[in-house]
């Protein structure tokens, strides 16, 4: 039940990119997410991923601490949305930033990338 559950904030983020073609007449090549990084204290995140979190680049953290190394082992946002879901989480805030570049000299191609936040709460 609710009772025990501590509030808190966890942040989501991850980095994407596309290739989009000339003037935008052919479809967008989505690249997959390649890792969905989380942050937060250590113990709600353990509470919500379980075993689906990566922890190995900030082992043995305290409980109490605060850490943004840790990432989960799927690629799937919508996963992280339903667990954080099903925890009582509620997202609150997004952010997302992006920038093109011309993939290569002989091509139109633009290659986009960015990052983007989101950040759940839990009372």
């Amino acid at each position: 039940g609710a009772e025990g559950r501590r509030a808190g904030f966890i942040t989501i983020g991850y980095r994407g990119s596309y290739t989009l073609g000339r003037d935008s007449q052919t479809d967008a090549k989505f690249r997959r997410v390649a890792r969905i990084m989380v942050c937060g204290k250590t113990a709600l995140a353990k509470e919500v991923f379980g075993d689906t979190l990566n922890e190995s680049r900030d082992p043995d953290r305290p409980p109490e601490r605060y850490t943004s190394r840790y990432y989960l082992k799927f690629t799937f946002l919508e996963q992280a949305f339903d667990r954080l879901a099903d925890a009582g989480f509620h997202m609150v805030a997004c952010n997302s930033t992006g920038t093109c570049a011309f993939a290569h000299d002989q091509t139109d191609d633009r290659i986009w990338t960015s990052y983007t936040e989101y950040v759940f709460y839990r009372e």
